[in-house]
């Protein structure tokens, strides 16, 4: 059965053919490096990461880039902040993504380009739009996309000209000479910090948002190229804006598929700090076990709206505790992973039915069911080669089975600790301590700081 998805751009599920047959080109718009990682990044994270690892097992070669914004108005404000250089706090915030997705069992693209390190490929992509027309250089130093200009904006949306005009400003602010443009070149201000400028021909200043991904998926992945994803909130304006920039300049097709993942919610509300249930990898690590939070995410597909809640964050873990308790005191055989066994088959045909973890996990279950009655190597090494598909069940049984966190987990846990301490936020601090303590692990506080043993 071949591969269908649900494209975006044609709001309908399609069959994939890559453009070049068993080599795929991905790219996902990463993340803004001024603060740790929150969940709403991770829904994104594991949707990907699903689409990735499916797409290998269904024996492609993938070339897969996530990107890191390194320069924008809100790192350089945080590295104000903080005293530091821009470099400083991104390098800091980008070891702590790592951190984070590791525990969790996100795997590392292929590449992983900083837009700081395609600036050139940037402008010379503003360039080639301004020799066509469809950029100008406004009063204030900006350079800007000409929207109307371009004709079929707004068909990754399905938003037209005259809707977006029905909600635009009536002022035209920063030099713009139509409000529906948008800026790919910000001129440097007196106000900031050095290594928040690059030169240009436009003059001191730094990339807009929306050219950096078109510059780096054409430099890493030419064009055009297979699958481009990220959340749905980067629908419009990000990669419409995407779309205009990068087919303005080629005159061709930029991506084929678009994949777009559902947004996160807390207890059936959007998360958001000023609700105060705005919550980070970490903060979740500190009380939950990085495989059990992927199973979790696993649960929901990944175009639906994401519930999480500490309940079903519980009932992830009983769930996962079951399967686990199958494979216990089973040894897998050596038999390879066989598609056409039922149990294989049926789990195939729901991935490739748009990537339908839920139900594929249902299959995991069957077999759980199935080795609790016969206790056989060859099923429980299905089951867990099911699982490694998805990135579960790869643990020693009996490791899991005694519910301790591991190394990874440990520690962010305690950097949630101490940044709830640093925010004198101390009732949280004491309830990551008890949550460690329940699960054998005491902290020692020290002038060197936190240490951990296992009770």
């Amino acid at each position: 059965m071949t591969l269908r998805l649900h494209n975006t751009l044609t709001r309908s599920l399609e069959e994939f053919h890559p453009i070049r047959p068993g080599k795929v080109g991905l790219y996902v718009c990463g993340i803004t490096v001024y603060d740790l990682c929150h969940m709403g990044h991770l829904r994104m994270m594991m949707a990907f990461d699903v689409v990735q690892r499916w797409l290998r097992a269904s024996g492609h070669n993938v070339t897969y880039v996530r990107n890191i914004t390194d320069i924008d108005d809100k790192i350089i404000k945080r590295a104000l902040e903080r005293g530091i250089t821009i470099r400083a706090l991104t390098d800091e915030m980008i070891a702590a993504m790592h951190q984070d997705l590791d525990a969790v069992g996100i795997q590392q693209p292929t590449h992983e380009p900083r837009a700081t390190e395609y600036v050139p490929q940037m402008v010379g992509l503003i360039d080639t739009l301004k020799g066509k027309g469809l950029a100008y250089q406004a009063g204030n130093g900006d350079v800007n996309f000409s929207v109307r200009k371009l004709p079929g904006y707004g068909k990754l949306s399905g938003k037209s000209l005259d809707e977006l005009r029905a909600g635009e400003r009536v002022a035209v602010l920063d030099g713009k000479q139509d409000p529906l443009d948008f800026v790919m070149w910000k001129s440097a201000k007196p106000s900031e910090p050095d290594d928040a400028k690059y030169a240009s021909a436009y003059g001191p200043g730094r990339p807009g948002w929306h050219i950096e991904c078109s510059a780096m998926s054409a430099a890493l992945l030419g064009e055009p190229f297979d699958i481009h994803g990220g959340g749905m909130d980067l629908i419009f304006p990000h990669h419409e804006n995407e779309i205009a920039q990068s087919e303005g300049a080629s005159g061709g097709i930029f991506a084929r598929y678009w994949l777009h993942n559902g947004f996160l919610n807390v207890d059936n509300e959007k998360m958001s700090k000023s609700l105060g249930n705005f919550f980070t990898i970490r903060d979740v690590l500190a009380k939950f076990d990085g495989e059990t939070l992927r199973f979790f995410m696993l649960r929901t597909h990944y175009r639906s709206p994401f519930n999480f809640s500490d309940a079903h964050l519980e009932d992830a873990r009983t769930a996962l505790r079951r399967l686990y308790t199958a494979l216990e005191g089973v040894t897998p055989s050596d038999a390879p992973l066989d598609w056409s066994q039922p149990q294989a088959a049926a789990f195939r045909a729901t991935m490739n039915e748009d990537f339908n973890t839920p139900v594929a996990l249902a299959v995991l279950f069957e077999l759980a069911n199935e080795l609790n009655r016969t206790r056989s190597p060859d099923t429980a090494a299905l089951l867990r080669s099911l699982g490694g598909v998805l990135g579960v069940l790869q643990q020693v049984p009996s490791a899991y089975m005694q519910g301790g966190l591991d190394a990874t987990a440990i520690e962010a846990a305690i950097a949630a600790r101490n940044a709830a301490k640093a925010a004198k936020n101390y009732a949280e601090a004491d309830s990551i301590r008890k949550e460690l303590a329940a699960q054998g692990i005491e902290l020692k506080d020290g002038p060197q700081g936190t240490t951990w043993v296992k009770a």
